[in-house]
């Protein structure tokens, strides 16, 4: 459905705490050109993460899970119907924060993007190796906190290589904007393939 549509949907998935919302707040705001953006967001309760991103003027669902450690096809495309979809070419779906639970769903995504903060140390994909090894990108976010927190460049690569060969590597920081050019270009060419006929 996504693919007959031509909407390019990126599934965003992490521990709690590593950025995502703000990703996606900084990305709305920043990002060049004119993409035309929906958002969905599962939590297990409250609608906090949704209402931000409504105050970006940007139509945002709230998934409540209540229980469920994940979200599911079933649950995003429920959601959806509260979407229109004919006025989104980008998708983010902002998955429950959890590194085990979320990998082993497909919510029709046309890419997986694991997000890490340099504050949880350089060990998490060795910790957590099935759901950075379907990424198609890795963000290593928080990095402005990288001196503080001691962070080694070298180790959260390596780790990330060890376990996603193919997965890209993207360090930057929502919260100051650094390497956010380099997730924007990656957001341009992710689009640029996404769009194709269904098979």
């Amino acid at each position: 459905m996504f693919m007959g549509r031509g909407i390019t949907v990126l599934n965003l998935m992490s521990s709690p705490g590593s950025g995502k919302t703000a990703l996606i707040e900084r990305t709305l705001a920043d990002l060049p050109g004119d993409r035309r953006i929906g958002v969905i967001v599962g939590d297990l309760a409250t609608e906090n993460d949704a209402r931000r991103i409504r105050d970006q003027g940007v139509h945002a669902i709230q998934i409540s899970t209540g229980t469920a450690c994940h979200l599911d096809a079933h649950m995003v495309h429920h959601a959806l119907e509260e979407l229109d979809l004919a006025s989104i070419d980008l998708l983010f779906i902002e998955n429950v924060g959890n590194l085990v639970c979320p990998a082993s769903f497909d919510l029709g995504e046309e890419a997986r993007v694991v997000i890490i903060a340099v504050t949880e140390g350089e060990d998490k994909p060795l910790k957590y190796p099935v759901i950075f090894h379907d990424a198609d990108l890795v963000i290593v976010n928080k990095i402005d906190l990288a001196e503080a927190v001691a962070y080694s460049h070298e180790e959260v690569v390596a780790n990330i290589r060890q376990v996603a060969p193919a997965a890209e590597v993207i360090e930057l920081s929502a919260l100051t904007g650094t390497g956010m050019d380099a997730w924007f270009r990656w957001l341009e060419r992710s689009a640029a393939k996404g769009v194709r006929a269904p098979p």
